[in-house]
Parts: structure tokens; sequence; C-alpha cells
């Protein structure tokens, strides 16, 4: 049975291995040991018995804007609503720390966003901290073909 748990800096291993084909293809932005370590009270993971079958981050951006970050499912558990799961997890999450406005995602997957009610709009809205503090080391910057979608809190 899939349970949902916070990560644990004992995580971390598990979780930079889960991602490093969707890093290889710059699906997944790579974040060092460190990084996730500095968030690791951001991240939700889904486990299977205890072992890590996927994971995601809510990622505080100000008192309005949120972001859903890294939303990533093991292969062989894919279709099953894990990811689903973890979405509704992180909204309830950012309603529950009092995000007044919106949660962002930017995803090369927009129709499975959308069916949780997430909606598309222009990149161009995107805080400009973001950009510089996110989209600066991924490898497909600057021609960026992710799609940014909020759902809205308020």
């Amino acid at each position: 049975m899939i349970e949902l748990v916070k990560a644990k800096l004992s995580d971390i291993p598990a979780m930079q291995a889960l991602v490093v084909s969707e890093v290889k293809e710059g699906i997944i932005l790579n974040r060092t040991e460190d990084e996730v370590a500095t968030n690791i009270r951001s991240y939700v993971l889904a486990k299977d018995d205890g072992v890590l079958v996927g994971y995601t981050a809510l990622h505080i951006h100000s008192k309005r804007l949120a972001e859903i970050r890294s939303l990533i499912v093991d292969e062989n558990y894919r279709s099953q609503k894990i990811g689903q799961k973890m979405v509704e997890f992180t909204l309830q999450e950012a309603k529950e720390l009092e995000v007044e406005e919106d949660v962002l995602v930017l995803t090369y997957l927009p129709a499975f966003f959308e069916k949780l009610h997430f909606k598309e709009i222009n990149k161009e809205l995107i805080p400009e901290h973001k950009i510089w503090a996110d989209c600066i080391k991924c490898i497909h910057f600057p021609v960026c073909n992710e799609i940014a979608l909020v759902y809205k809190l308020a």
C-alpha cells in the first residue's frame, strides 16, 4: 500500500537515485544533496512498504505564491494515481500554510495538472526570482518548452 510521508535526511540517497534519468534528460532540474537537505521539509514521499516510489516538493516563494517541484513517480508505479495523491497533498499543505493565492508548476505534462484544476498561464507572469534562482540552472535555459500552470487557492 502506498503511504505519503514527509522526507527525512536519510531519504536523500534514494531520492537522488530515483531522478537520475529524468535529470539527465532535462525533465527534472538537478538538485545537489545539499540543496535537497536544505529544503528537506518541503518534500513529500510516496513509499510502498518503505521503498521510495515517488516524491515532490512544495516550495514557498512568498505569502502569495508556492510551487510544486520535482514531481517524480517510479516508472513501475505510474498510472496508479500516486502523482495525483502527492499533488493533492501539497495543495492541502499550501492551504494549511496559508499561501494566499497560487500554486505554480512548470511541466512537460500539462494535461496531468489540468485534470487537477490547474490553468495554463503565460510564463512571463512567473516571478523573476524563480527564473534566476532555478531556471538558469536548467540544461534547456533559455529555450524552455515547459508549460506554466497555476492552481488558484483564493
